[in-house]
């Protein structure tokens, strides 16, 4: 008898554990979803505050925080001045938590150069060499944590799109890094319904930019 209920206790709590994930990967998905269809602050805001939700229910889970991260450092595109670092402030918070849970990640490591490269906006006289320093370096640990990653080398092109020719960027240096990442979005898996799976639209976008005259 005392076999059949420890067996019935276990059965109890594998059926809520996953009914518990299920929950978890729906709310997650749809989230996800609607990341894709907007960069407006006040819907990345409001994004921003449900993945936090998620994130403290799932504490064990790096995504949530992620995709905070995620949803201030896209804000900042939409912004300037003193309210660039505010975001980037709040991205860097959260990408930290994504951080401590999941180390050495190259999605992390992605975010964090994305991160450092939007406050170079603010000035990018005076920021440009501290934070395009500290980007590149990130960036470089994003490409060594995952070889098939596909998104550090977008980044690497945005960064070379944006750097003036005199300093060593322009459209030319920006292409070949364009065009390898692209070949790497044909090929990427995401690991799941929920892993980041995003740049390849922006990839063409810059491809094209990179082509015009």
């Amino acid at each position: 008898m005392k076999k059949l209920v420890s067996i019935a206790a276990l059965l109890s709590i594998t059926l809520f554990a996953a009914a518990q994930n299920k929950k978890y990967i729906s709310a997650m998905e749809k989230n996800v979803a609607a990341l894709d269809t907007t960069r407006d602050a006040i819907q990345l805001q409001s994004l921003a505050n449900n993945f936090e939700r998620i994130g403290s229910a799932e504490k064990s889970e790096w995504l949530p925080s992620y995709y905070v991260a995620y949803c201030y450092v896209n804000m900042t595109y939409s912004t300037k001045g003193d309210m660039i670092d505010t975001y980037c402030d709040k991205a860097d918070k959260f990408i930290s938590v994504a951080d401590s849970i999941n180390p050495n990640n190259s999605e992390i490591y992605t975010l964090k150069a994305q991160i450092a490269s939007a406050r170079i906006s603010v000035n990018p006289m005076t920021r440009g060499q501290k934070y395009g320093t500290i980007s590149g370096e990130l960036t470089d640990k994003a490409k060594e944590f995952d070889k098939t990653n596909p998104r550090p080398y977008y980044l690497e092109g945005t960064s070379y799109f944006y750097t003036p020719p005199m300093f060593g960027g322009g459209k030319d240096k920006a292409k070949p890094v364009f065009q390898k990442a692209l070949e790497m979005f044909e090929t990427f898996k995401p690991a799941s319904t929920i892993a980041p799976n995003w740049g390849k639209n922006s990839t063409l976008y810059f491809l094209k930019k990179c082509e015009e005259k």
